[in-house]
């Protein structure tokens, strides 16, 4: 009864397991905000067509150049659970629309910001949310109005896709040679033909050349060898492409001997293996296939089978190009070939080798689906190769959300300057405290092209203040030129984003900002205990 009642008496304090930890209240809240407005401060130095780029160096020693928000949050460990949510919303709008990763990141990051400042005032937490929800409503509605969409006039629609890539390339490694790579990327995203099947766009990156020498091949192209003593080029080819192991048939039995009492035992098992492994040829052969694909190893004695039959046989296709060739070609992957009847070849017209660089590599042309293409990037460091894929890869997603969904924005920070616009007259007409968290939501959206122009170290003030005013005079069309430094057409300069990409960004950032101020309690639970081994 007396420890009962003693535990009574304990502090609220102690209901926690011991190493466990509470943060309550202002700490919570102080702790969320500054977590989360560090990250934002990370990466808005890369916001913008004059961002800058940041070097990761992974624990490997591995190095990586980039500017994109969606990579550098994903390689920075982060502790704090605010920080950790917006990591994690980026990540969301990379895999949702490929593009505005940084963006989001910033939006949200200026939201917990201004939110700060409010509830140092006193304002309580669920009347900014509520303030918010109607901004980002407004916001959302004026985006809306203000969008084009020229999706029933093909040629319209294709400057509009080479602009979007265009301005998506700008502030990306690529900008040098953002005409070409746009090029490149609306070709292939047009061949989808409006399927939108990503995977059929293989990236093929080869050491060499520059990046202006990178080109767009239709076709499929696997970097691998066809077997010695085989055919170099196949017409109207029959693949089967399979997943089995054609090495030599040892028993893979664990730990498992055999004894034999002399030499010529040793012969007949030999014998026997490769009898098998003839068998398992000949069954492949049955398929009545002129190609042969596999995605494991192939050894000499069946390669040598594979010579004597006539047909081009691969070995290694590793999984990811294994995958893709049976979805360009209409083939299935087999992995046991005991009923040819049922299993379904991969066609194209032509398999041959071709020279890229200084590597051979593998092309099929005419492939059962037609939209597959490749595009060979061509760079001098593989640190080049890679953020240039990157940014290809960003290109070719925002295009395919733009084939889907046709509607279009100006950039240059006009969208925002227009969100702001709407939801600062929204704050005019709305009665009491909720008008200030919808007045700091404008700000919030206002603070993208002030860091646009931050960026490229032009006067952010005075170029923000301009912007706003001919907004409000209704030249909405207007934004940031980062060229001159100056207020600029966004019409004229062909400067243009995807609707889809600019409302995904809004929505995320303030549904994430939303969800960290209404914390007020953080709890950390106690660390697992090491048991002591004996």
């Amino acid at each position: 009864r007396f420890a009962n009642y003693c535990m009574l008496l304990a502090p609220p304090g102690q209901i926690f397991k011991a190493g466990a930890d509470e943060e309550r209240a202002e700490t919570a809240r102080m702790s969320s905000f500054v977590g989360a407005i560090a990250i934002g401060d990370l990466v808005k130095s890369t916001l913008g067509p004059k961002g800058m780029d940041k070097i990761l160096l992974s624990s490997s020693e591995s190095v990586t150049v980039t500017n994109d928000g969606a990579t550098i949050l994903k390689s920075v460990g982060v502790d704090n659970p605010a920080a950790k949510i917006l990591v994690e919303m980026s990540k969301v709008q990379d895999d949702e629309v490929g593009d505005g990763t940084t963006s989001v990141t910033v939006l949200a990051a200026e939201l917990l910001r201004e939110a700060e400042l409010l509830i140092a005032q006193k304002l309580h937490p669920q009347t900014i949310i509520a303030g918010w929800r109607k901004a980002a409503t407004e916001a959302a509605s004026a985006l809306e109005k203000f969008s084009m969409n020229n999706g029933s006039d093909e040629e319209l629609l294709k400057q509009d896709l080479l602009n979007i890539a265009r301005t998506t390339l700008s502030s990306k490694l690529l900008t040098q040679h953002k005409n070409h790579f746009a090029t490149l990327a609306v070709n292939a995203v047009l061949r989808l033909k409006g399927s939108g099947n990503l995977e059929a766009i293989q990236v093929i990156k080869k050491l060499g050349g520059m990046l202006s020498d990178s080109y767009l091949d239709e076709g499929f192209l696997l970097d691998k060898k066809v077997g010695v003593n085989q055919p170099k080029k196949v017409e109207n080819a029959k693949i089967l492409i399979a997943n089995t192991p054609m090495d030599a048939d040892k028993i893979k039995v664990f730990s498992s001997k055999i004894r034999v009492d002399g030499v010529q035992k040793v012969a007949e098992l030999e014998l026997a293996e490769k009898e098998k492994m003839k068998d398992k040829v000949n069954k492949i052969i049955a398929h009545n296939c002129n190609v042969f694909i596999n995605r494991q190893l192939i050894y000499n004695y069946p390669e040598q089978l594979f010579a004597d039959s006539g047909i081009m046989a691969i070995e290694h296709a590793d999984f990811e190009g294994v995958e893709r060739l049976a979805l360009v070609t209409g083939g299935e992957i087999v992995s046991t070939f005991d009923s040819p009847e049922s299993v379904t070849l991969g066609r194209c017209d032509l398999i041959e080798e071709v020279m890229i660089g200084e590597d051979k590599l593998i092309k099929f042309s005419g492939v059962a689906l037609g939209e597959a293409c490749s595009i060979i990037l061509r760079g001098a460091t593989n640190t080049i190769l890679d953020e240039a894929e990157r940014s290809l890869h960003d290109a070719l997603c925002v295009l395919q959300q733009t084939v889907k969904d046709t509607r279009t924005v100006y950039g240059g920070g006009s969208s925002e300057m227009l969100m702001a616009n709407a939801v600062s007259q929204l704050a005019m007409r709305t009665a009491g405290k909720e008008a200030v968290a919808i007045e700091s939501f404008s700000k919030a959206l206002r603070q993208l092209p002030v860091i646009i122009a931050d960026n490229g170290g032009y006067d952010s003030s005075d170029l923000v203040a301009q912007l706003r005013a001919h907004h409000m005079d209704g030249d909405k069309q207007l934004g940031l030129d980062m060229t001159s430094g100056n207020i600029g057409d966004m019409k004229a300069l062909g400067v243009t984003e995807s609707y889809k990409v600019k409302r995904q960004m809004l929505v995320a950032a303030a549904e994430a900002a939303e969800m960290i101020v209404r914390v007020d309690d953080i709890i950390k639970a106690a660390p697992r205990e090491r048991k002591q081994m004996h």
